[in-house]
């Protein structure tokens, strides 16, 4: 019988490249960025226990919109919506926050990714400030008339009026 000693596993990763390859992998990075930018943005779809939508209106955009924002640099999408929700409507905490879905958007000519966070049993409060107007439940049978078109297909998925799409 032969056997074959094991192999020790391969390092990868920053010290394993040489220096011009991480030279040229960050001015690939850098020129992508410019040329085709993503920005990455974590909402949250608060659910009451009477099966209710929490939506915030903006004081700088019109309509409706599920409360939420920018993901920071390395920062974990659930961490940034945790984030959000409690800078827009003073969240201290939700007993869940799982992912309901990976949406993009085109905005010009960049491309807005956004991951949207479904969250119960949320307790926080609100009060008006420089971003949020008012927040408010809607039911699912009777969302606002004003309501964003993002928010709108979010709502007839979640009352499983219409399958899950990938846009916003």
């Amino acid at each position: 019988m032969v056997t074959i000693p094991l192999q020790p596993p391969q390092k990868s990763g920053w010290s394993e490249r040489s220096l011009l390859q991480n030279l040229l992998l960050g001015a690939r990075l850098a020129s992508q960025a410019v040329l085709a930018p993503v920005a990455f943005g974590a909402h949250g779809m608060v659910e009451d226990e009477a099966g209710h939508l929490l939506l915030v209106r903006h004081t700088y955009f019109p309509g409706w919109h599920f409360p939420g924002g920018g993901v920071q640099r390395g920062e974990p999408a659930q961490t940034a919506v945790l984030r959000e929700l409690n800078e827009e409507i003073g969240l201290t905490k939700a007993h869940s926050c799982t992912l309901f879905g990976l949406y993009t958007r085109k905005h010009l000519w960049a491309t807005n990714v956004i991951a949207l966070f479904h969250l119960k049993g949320a307790d926080f409060t609100f009060k008006p400030n420089a971003e949020i107007a008012e927040a408010k439940f809607f039911s699912l049978d009777t969302p606002p008339k004003d309501i964003g078109p993002g928010a709108h297909r979010r709502f007839l998925e979640h009352a499983q009026k219409a399958e899950k799409g990938p846009y916003w």
